[in-house]
């Protein structure tokens, strides 16, 4: 969440930046405001009481060796009169600061100067396109038709076994999916981050930290009687290693990926774009998180977003970055670059990557800190990235590498796979 600092420095800046979001932010931030001022308006009175009882406490010992026990029974009459007073005073500072946290995560992260302002995915900014053209040949059809004939993803098992948006993966199929997590995960760890395994449900506390909770409880998968919630990235649970942590400034950067099956109820969707593998409830994900000091976060950004880039590359794909405006940036974002493959097939792209920084917005609800050259403790920059999000991946692996005799599988894959053609 934003910080007090922040609000306070200057509100109509904030006010500013987060219209650029297509958020209205005034009421919320002259009402932080307000509860502010009140927060130190009771310490200053619950202050002064404490001081006031600790003198009076100090006058009854007086009292009592003076022999003057009518005004010692006086004075402890005084001092407990006022600790009832600070006691009411310590159940308001409570409300007072209880309110004042629920309206601060009411306000989105700010955009950086980078970002434009804009209604939504129209009005996002194409950054760079690369990737060789694609020919189809005479007949191609969509890759739910192709793991139909080849019988690789079957849909309708899974509608069977859970419902739709849950696949099975066969035979050569469940052998692609598995490549693809390998060879990401490896091509991670060659890049500088550490491989982490981490649980795939959270508490309450870690979806608060990344700002899934309270914004987007609606698209979780929730255990009710635990409290536990699916993580729908390993965003999740990668950054909530470091909730509540101190890094010293040498332990910076923090570089580390995980993959994790990822759980999402996508309310709402419907039509041609939740077709085969485009928008599924459980799907697999390699993603990279990284803890920097604010100074490097923008160079570390750039670093993230090239190297998903290598990863495109690598299988050959056709592509394209954008760089999201106000409108479509996530709640928690500062700046996010969306990278999207071209499906023939479908005539449509396909989104498989975001890579976000979110600049101090985690780290302030994490207290994720560290302590500086000074030894001054700071919040953190945090970033992540999906590298790669395997579902629509797969989609057009299959769609552009589809050949009258099967589909081609791309030659960094290989190894990985044990076979380079579905048939």
């Amino acid at each position: 969440m934003l910080t007090l600092k922040v609000l306070r420095d200057d509100p109509e800046f904030v006010i500013k930046k987060l219209a650029i979001k297509n958020f209205d932010a005034r009421a919320i931030v002259e009402k932080v405001l307000e509860l502010d001022d009140n927060r130190k308006k009771l310490q200053t009175e619950s202050d002064a009481l404490l001081a006031e009882q600790k003198q009076k406490a100090a006058a009854i010992g007086k009292l009592m060796k003076e022999g003057k026990k009518d005004e010692a029974e006086e004075a402890k009459k005084e001092v407990a009169a006022l600790k009832e007073k600070s006691n009411e005073l310590l159940t308001k500072a409570e409300e007072n600061n209880k309110e004042l946290e629920n309206q601060l995560v009411l306000l989105p992260n700010m955009p950086c100067d980078l970002v434009v302002p804009g209604k939504g995915a129209e009005d996002n900014q194409v950054v760079k396109m690369g990737g060789p053209e694609v020919n189809l040949p005479e007949g191609a059809v969509p890759h739910w038709e192709l793991c139909k004939k080849y019988d690789i993803i079957d849909f309708d098992l899974g509608v069977k076994i859970t419902g739709a948006g849950f696949p099975v993966y066969k035979g050569k199929g469940a052998k692609l999916q598995r490549a693809l997590i390998n060879f990401f995960l490896d091509q991670n760890t060659a890049a500088g981050y550490q491989e982490t395994e981490p649980p795939v449900m959270v508490n309450p506390a870690s979806g608060f930290g990344t700002g899934q909770l309270p914004d987007k409880e609606g698209q979780m998968y929730h255990a009710n009687l635990d409290d536990f919630y699916m993580v729908p990235t390993a965003e999740v649970p990668v950054t909530n290693i470091f909730r509540d942590v101190i890094l010293q400034n040498n332990e910076l950067p923090k570089k580390l990926t995980a993959y994790t099956p990822c759980f999402r109820r996508e309310a709402g969707s419907y039509g041609k774009d939740v077709r085969g593998l485009n928008r599924l409830h459980q799907f697999d994900k390699v993603e990279i998180v990284r803890i920097e000091k604010p100074e490097n976060s923008y160079a570390a950004l750039d670093d993230m977003v090239a190297h998903v880039e290598s990863l495109v590359n690598k299988l050959g794909l056709k592509y394209r970055i954008l760089r999201l405006c106000g409108g479509d940036m996530s709640f928690t974002s500062a700046i996010t670059y969306d990278f999207e493959l071209w499906s023939a097939a479908q005539g449509r792209w396909l989104e498989i990557s975001s890579v976000s920084n979110f600049e101090t917005y985690q780290a302030n609800r994490l207290k994720c800190r560290y302590k500086d050259e000074n030894g001054k403790t700071q919040l953190c920059h945090t970033l992540n990235g999906s590298s790669l999000a395997l579902p629509r991946v797969v989609a057009a692996l299959l769609e552009d590498n589809q050949t009258p005799d099967g589909i081609i599988i791309p030659e960094v894959l290989r190894p990985y796979t044990g076979f380079d053609k579905i048939d």
